[in-house]
């Protein structure tokens, strides 16, 4: 089981980077674009994404990393924002490969986290928000007349295989 949680967490990886790099030559302006429905502009939609996969490592971890992509900061560039993404990714598949233990607690590292939070809470969270989150910047992408990336399952199996 732990190898097949950590294959989609390896889809989750090549996902990010693959949207970092189809917006990586965006100009400001589709940079700072949104969309009704959406979370925000595709530059801070993609700081939340690496912002909150971080957040979900660090509970996994049960320490904050100290070095992370913050909201409220500038926008990084996409090259921070590729090692952030790089980083968390290959750390929820390094937790995915041991993960064992369904139903251990992890430690709250912000206010907002749920007491007694079952650590595959932010594994489920780190899937569905980061699919949520990257099918947000795709709209928009599609509303400024740039064809997204590819994401699916398919499109990575043909990639890899």
């Amino acid at each position: 089981m732990s190898d097949t949680l950590a294959e989609i967490f390896h889809h989750n990886l090549w996902a990010n980077l693959k949207l970092l790099d189809a917006c990586s030559g965006l100009s400001e302006a589709q940079l700072a674009a949104s969309e009704h429905g959406t979370y925000g502009s595709i530059g801070a939609t993609l700081v939340h994404i690496v912002s909150a996969e971080e957040h979900y490592v660090g509970l996994l971890k049960g320490a904050r990393l100290e070095d992370r992509v913050r909201v409220k900061d500038p926008f990084p560039g996409f090259e921070k924002l590729r090692e952030h993404a790089r980083r968390s990714g290959e750390a929820l598949i390094s937790i995915a490969k041991g993960f064992t233990e369904t139903y251990r607690i992890v430690s709250k590292l912000h206010p907002s986290d749920p007491d007694n939070l079952r650590a595959v809470v932010p594994l489920l969270q780190a899937m569905n928000h980061a699919t949520e989150h990257r099918a947000h910047v795709m709209t928009i992408l599609t509303q400024q007349g740039v064809e997204p990336p590819q994401l699916d399952a398919w499109a990575w199996n043909r990639e890899r295989f």
